[in-house]
């Protein structure tokens, strides 16, 4: 993998981490936690496409390596999710 190639996927995996916190409304971190959030939404979202035996419907591949956008987002929404109900305050705000 170059240089290149690896910039290129973590782009595109912040992109999807992005709009997945944009969904989900949860707001903590930068753009580092989007990339992680768009990564780790790729492995569990393909992970889920797999189990339902669904089709790949908006692959990107660079290089030798293939990025799922839809499946990335879908996973890294219900991630979001998940860290978001876990980490709710109260309602006085502690």
């Amino acid at each position: 993998m170059t240089l290149l190639e690896l910039l290129l996927l973590l782009l595109i995996a912040g992109v999807c981490g992005g709009i997945a916190r944009s969904l989900t409304g949860y707001s903590h971190g930068g753009c580092l936690a989007s990339i992680v959030l768009g990564f780790i939404g790729a492995l569990l979202g393909m992970w889920l496409a797999r189990q339902l035996k669904l089709p790949e419907p908006l692959p990107i591949t660079v290089g030798d390596h293939t990025f799922s956008v839809i499946w990335s987002i879908v996973g890294a929404t219900l991630f979001a999710a998940v860290l978001s109900f876990l980490t709710r305050r109260g309602p006085t705000g502690e």
